[in-house]
């Protein structure tokens, strides 16, 4: 039931992956929707000024907490008024890793002023799963803007046949910012992908080969 309230919810089913181990379906959440709409996941809020369940990566901790916009550099996804977790680039790239303490095969997030230049990939014992850019999240469009529900959204991801125990985030230029990150381990991905594949209006699906 409640994989069926997040497709009804949805502004669209944009994208289904398909890797050596697994196949992702991403959905787009309706606008206005800031959190995620899964049950039994963990939440990482960044509200108490700290990455929670999280755990750090070595070499890649470039990101910071903030809690306001600092003018050229960062600024909150939209809505957002509390604490956000912000990738900085203060040279030519920045990037952060966060371990999810176990296997999960869903993601979620708030993203904002989706770029061109962020990148947010998923990691298994230290292979590549897959990755997104920010125009890589169609219908939602990589054009940084900070006020518009098109580039400011709450995604999932949704791993079927595989995983992942490790999320990065990479920006090469300022900054990738987001919030309410939710992960953990929901049951039947496979069925979004054949149920919302079958809903007239929801969006479109595209199927990528990793080469």
């Amino acid at each position: 039931m409640n994989k069926l309230k997040t497709l009804l919810a949805a502004a669209a089913l944009s994208f289904v992956g398909t890797t050596a181990n697994a196949a992702v379906i991403l959905t787009v959440e309706s606008a206005g929707q800031m959190t995620t709409t899964q049950t039994g996941v963990t939440t990482v809020d960044f509200d108490d000024n700290t990455i929670g369940a999280y755990t750090t990566v070595p070499f890649k901790t470039d990101y910071e907490i903030y809690s306001a916009a600092i003018s050229g550099q960062t600024a909150p996804p939209a809505g957002v008024t509390s604490n956000y977790l912000s990738v900085p680039n203060p040279k030519s790239s920045g990037t952060a890793a966060f371990g999810v303490g176990g296997y999960a095969n869903y993601f979620g997030l708030f993203w904002g002023s989706i770029d061109a230049y962020n990148t947010l990939s998923f990691w298994k014992a230290g292979v590549l799963v897959e990755s997104f850019t920010g125009i890589q999240v169609s219908p939602l469009v990589g054009n940084g803007n900070q006020t518009s529900d098109s580039s400011n959204r709450y995604i999932n991801f949704f791993f079927d046949g595989g995983g992942f125990d490790q999320v990065q985030l990479e920006s090469t230029q300022f900054a990738f910012e987001t919030d309410n990150h939710s992960f953990g381990v929901v049951p039947e991905p496979s069925a979004i992908a054949l149920f919302g594949l079958g809903i007239l209006g929801l969006g479109f699906a595209v199927r990528r080969k990793r080469s």
